[in-house]
């Protein structure tokens, strides 16, 4: 049976900083719909200390997110040397589709074709997929093309996740500043070496009450239009919810692979939240008896680049590979997890080998 190998990857981000000073003048409001009475900064400064996130990164004004992951998809193109018309699928993970300015949501024509309309693709054996799944989105697409790869359905998939939030949130919830925009993408190919790519994944979807832990809403200001929907959260369950279920998920494919949290050199998890991923971490030592550990093990984005839902994988996955994060490498024959939380509540989690 064919397994699945990464040959090529690329990213995009977006070349506006947005820093702290950037929600100076907001006026906050709770989750009930009042408005919170201390200065902006005040609440500012304790979000950051809480997620650390000092920046994000927002598009401009005329691009999309087809176009961002456009460009992450070349330059995963250029970098596994293919020619683009061998992909025999392209797989775009995605929560809002094409945003407008104005907030609006387009899927239509879904973003996969849009990109392969961009790369210029003539193949029309190409299969064009839309990945709506969450922040685990691109995970979860990398499970399908490994599906696909082993069911022998194709030998080279094109896997994207892009995402602008920056145009999905509400402009008076303290949330907003988690989000960010970006794009990354990998090229992935059969190969017969059993012993290298996807060696274990594994999918949870609990879909009953925790159904609207994250959601589209309409504005926590009632006196806004409460036809416009934005991205909103119960920050508090999802935290729990991860905490409780997002180890034991990695714990199990892990150990689906045959192998222990010894034999992992990288975890490269979903950049929610700093304070939550810290936490499910540290507790996924826990249940391996393990009390210390090199924190380098999972490398962290947030804190420049915020939460990008389905990018921040496959983004931290291309500077890594490059060379572009101090003091964080991936070692020949070494085994990562690739793992993420989001809207559904869906889990899900891959361990990669190294050729």
């Amino acid at each position: 049976m064919p397994n699945t190998i990464i040959i090529g990857s690329g990213s995009y981000l977006p070349n506006r900083v947005i820093g702290r000073d950037y929600f100076k003048d907001t006026v906050f409001y709770t989750d009930e719909g009042e408005k919170i009475e201390k200065p902006a900064e005040e609440i500012i400064s304790k979000f950051v200390e809480i997620t650390e996130i000092e920046n994000r990164r927002y598009i401009e004004d005329e691009q999309s997110n087809s176009q961002i992951g456009y460009e992450a998809a070349k330059a995963a193109i250029e970098d596994s040397k293919i020619d683009p018309e061998e992909l025999d699928y392209i797989i775009y993970a995605s929560n809002f589709g094409d945003v407008t300015i104005h907030g609006y949501m387009n899927f239509m024509p879904n973003m996969a074709a849009r990109v392969k309309n961009k790369l210029g693709i003539k193949n029309r054996k190409c299969i064009t997929y839309d990945m709506i799944f969450g922040c685990p989105g691109w995970v979860e697409a990398m499970i399908l093309a490994d599906n696909l790869i082993k069911a022998k359905a194709a030998k080279t998939i094109l896997v994207i996740g892009g995402e602008t939030l920056s145009r999905v949130t509400d402009p008076y919830d303290r949330n907003k500043m988690i989000f960010a925009d970006g794009a990354g993408a990998v090229v992935v190919k059969a190969t017969d070496n059993e012993n290298v790519g996807i060696i274990s994944h594994s999918t949870i979807c609990d879909n009953s009450v925790e159904l609207n832990y994250l959601e589209n809403n309409s504005s926590i200001n009632k006196d806004e239009d409460q036809k416009r929907l934005y991205v909103r959260m119960q920050g508090r369950k999802i935290y729990e919810y991860a905490l409780k279920n997002v180890p034991v998920a990695i714990k199990e494919t892990i150990d689906n692979a045959g192998l222990s949290l010894t034999d992992i050199d990288k975890i490269l998890i979903h950049q929610a939240n700093a304070k939550m991923d810290y936490a499910m971490i540290e507790r996924l030592h826990k249940l391996y008896d393990i009390k210390e550990y090199d924190h380098a093990i999972s490398p962290m984005t947030i804190q420049e680049f915020g939460n990008s839902s389905v990018a921040t994988i496959p983004t931290m996955f291309d500077l890594i590979i490059k060379g572009k994060m101090e003091g964080q490498s991936f070692k020949d024959k070494g085994n990562v997890v690739m793992t993420s939380v989001g809207a559904g509540m869906n889990i899900n989690a891959i361990v990669y080998r190294f050729p």
